[in-house]
């Protein structure tokens, strides 16, 4: 039987955040201010969503538990979160912002329960489906975090900076040919 709980959905989180962290590392920081196209976020932006982020599932599940989203404060939250994102930091911050929150996440993910993960959420009235497991829900923030590096791994690419996982891939393919070749 294979499992996937609490402790690797931690490990799993941990592995993300650090390909993140890489990432934004690998960015110069005079071009933390690019951005794609004039209708999307910079760089600094971008990551700043990131290490934030996670603080809606955290509002949710950590700080009210609760059991049903009829009633959340959407709104309030999402106007916090996005003043949070807003505020100007340098690389430095950036990156440390990342690493703080990451680690503060995914020390909660460690000790949550199988009971805890399996609970029902309801979702809010009128929309499918009527409730997820949390589960589901905590699993989102690393989906997240995943669909935003990729953007971030294209933007390296529009920067000519070669993302360090397709580094790590042709230097272990380079390895396997010499070995080869030997």
């Amino acid at each position: 039987m294979t499992y996937y709980g609490a402790k690797e959905l931690s490990e799993s989180f941990r592995t993300v955040r650090k390909n993140t962290i890489i990432t934004a590392e690998d960015i110069p920081e005079d071009q933390y201010n690019f951005q794609a196209t004039p209708d999307t976020d910079s760089v600094a932006r971008r990551l700043a969503h990131i290490a934030v982020v996670f603080n809606f599932q955290h509002q949710i599940h950590a700080v009210e538990a609760r059991t049903t989203l009829e009633g959340f404060d959407f709104p309030s939250l999402m106007q916090r979160l996005k003043a949070e994102e807003e505020q100007p930091r340098s690389k430095e911050e950036i990156i440390e912002l990342l690493r703080n929150n990451g680690e503060k996440w995914a020390q909660w993910l460690e000790g949550l329960s199988e009971e805890f993960l399996a609970e029902r959420v309801g979702m809010p009235h009128g929309g499918p489906p009527p409730d997820k497991s949390r589960f589901e829900m905590i699993l989102s923030v690393k989906e997240h975090e995943m669909h935003h590096r990729g953007q971030l791994m294209l933007i390296q690419r529009m920067l000519k900076i070669v993302p360090h996982l397709t580094r790590n891939m042709e230097a272990r393919l380079a390895q396997m040919q010499d070995a080869a070749k030997a």
